[in-house]
């Protein structure tokens, strides 16, 4: 049975009325251009704060930077690495950019995704495209950038999805990729469930190892944003063009569970945040139910070893 939720935000939810200067911080998000990744941006820079954009795209990312500059000033901080997170071997090399360029990272988010991939697509390393996306890049990118985040006492955010505790409900370690019976939806709840079940994992290794970094999870709910335009079959994108007009909220309140998780004092462990109406689609951000089957730690430590083992890094934080 899913967890209970308590309420600590009051009705109308955490919002960044909360947020005081972000002058002299440093977060770093992946999947910035467009979508809850911009719009957390803004968010970020609009309270003083530097923005490491990791995106694949360099036309997407040169516009979305040159957008912000227009309306926080020519100063803004905010620049790009461009980085692929289906290519591991990129994801390496980006990783070295930014450690040379940010000698402080305050949150790393995790917020880059792809969905709802209509055929059965595989990496250049070998994995079905949404869990080598979602997961294996991100697992590889938190690793390489982990010691500058312990370094800054600062945070990794992961940002989930209610998909998580769909599909399966469990990592099918017997076809990761699903040679067997491929479908769209099930293979990108598993990418979500493997992204936070490798969040919970880490928040459980650093607090009993004492580090000083904090790890959080957050989910946007229903958002109008781009994430199944370049890879949901069209019946997919015609229908999600129709629901979302109805049920979704806007990117910029999708974004707001990540920024509060990057910088709310008052979060908790092995915890859910984001809205918390309409089957936790739109509505206030707080803690949210959380099904036990994200917090499988047998599955959860079998993850990690795989993890290791499929990205080629030895993590131990």
């Amino acid at each position: 049975m899913p967890a209970t939720a308590k309420k600590k935000f009051g009705p109308r939810g955490w919002t960044p009325e909360r947020l005081g200067s972000l002058n002299g911080k440093t977060y770093v998000i992946t999947g910035a251009n467009a979508g809850a990744g911009f719009e957390a941006s803004r968010v970020f820079l609009s309270k003083g704060a530097s923005v490491v954009m990791m995106n694949r795209n360099a036309d997407k990312s040169a516009a979305a930077i040159a957008t912000l500059k227009q309306e926080y000033g020519s100063d803004a901080d905010v620049t790009c690495v461009p980085m692929d997170l289906a290519v591991l071997d990129s994801v390496r090399e980006a990783a070295g950019v930014l450690l040379q360029k940010a000698p402080r990272i305050d949150a790393f988010i995790c917020n880059a995704a792809i969905a709802q991939v209509a055929k059965q697509e595989i990496t250049v390393d070998g994995f079905e495209s949404q869990l080598g996306v979602n997961h294996f890049g991100h697992f590889l990118l938190c690793g390489l950038l982990y010691d500058r985040i312990e370094q800054s006492s600062g945070r990794i955010v992961v940002v989930g999805s209610n998909a998580y505790k769909m599909g399966l409900k469990r990592i099918q370690f017997e076809d990761l990729n699903f040679d067997k019976n491929y479908t769209a939806w099930s293979s990108y709840a598993q990418s979500k469930l493997a992204q936070m079940m490798f969040a919970y994992e880490l928040q459980r290794w650093v607090e009993a190892a004492g580090k000083n970094v904090t790890v959080q999870v957050c989910h946007p709910g229903a958002s109008r944003t781009n994430l199944l335009k370049d890879t949901a079959s069209t019946l997919n994108k015609i229908v999600w063009s129709i629901l979302s007009r109805i049920i979704a909220q806007s990117a910029e309140k999708g974004s707001w569970p990540e920024v509060m998780c990057a910088t709310e004092v008052e979060v908790e462990s092995q915890k859910l945040y984001g809205p918390t109406k309409r089957s936790e689609m739109v509505g206030p951000i707080d803690e949210c139910p959380l099904n036990e089957c994200v917090l499988d730690r047998e599955a959860a430590a079998k993850l990690w070893t795989l993890s290791e083992q499929k990205t080629s890094l030895s993590w131990s934080p």
